[in-house]
């Protein structure tokens, strides 16, 4: 019967890992899942209104060209009163953006856009961290595999004792 329940308990455990670890380490990968979820904003609600201070935060001043939240233009307040209008409407963030871009241009927005050319803007800068990244790793790589300078040859006997000479008539 003993022999019957080790071989048993043998069969459940796939290459010495306990099915007790696999379900822990899936549990936290699980929660590790959840907290990213979360921390990232997707468990957000959708239907929340956009926030009048975030929307003045993102979209630019075109006479001054500095971010509404930071400009007292003429045109700066009249964007601000339109966005508490239509946040008031129930407009939603990307549809207040939509309208400002159509009346005043992308230039509006404070970043640029996710697709064509302004995908650039994005991609450029992670490329140069990216190309950086590897110019260190070779370059740390060189240094590390290269060789000690061979050792210097060894004094002629003749020289040697010359110099203990000068050396001890020095400190005499």
């Amino acid at each position: 019967m003993k022999a019957a329940v080790d071989s048993s308990a043998r069969s459940r455990h796939t290459f010495g890992v306990r099915p007790f670890f696999a379900r822990s380490e899936l549990r936290w990968a699980t929660v590790f899942a959840i907290c990213v979820f979360l921390a990232t904003g997707a468990g957000a609600s959708a239907a929340e209104p956009p926030n009048a201070a975030d929307l003045e935060a993102e979209l630019v001043c075109p006479v001054c060209e500095t971010t509404l939240d930071q400009s007292d233009a003429p045109v700066a307040q009249r964007m601000k009163t339109f966005i508490r209008e239509r946040i008031a409407a129930g407009d939603t963030e990307d549809e207040i953006k939509d309208s400002l871009v159509a009346e005043f241009g992308p230039g509006v927005l404070a970043t640029p856009s996710k697709s064509g050319f302004g995908l650039l803007a994005w991609l450029v800068p992670l490329g140069a961290i990216l190309a950086g990244g590897i110019a260190v790793a070779l370059l740390v790589r060189s240094w590390s595999r290269r060789r000690p300078p061979p050792p210097a040859p060894p004094l002629d006997p003749e020289l040697d004792r010359r110099v203990d000479e000068e050396l001890a008539r020095f400190e005499a």
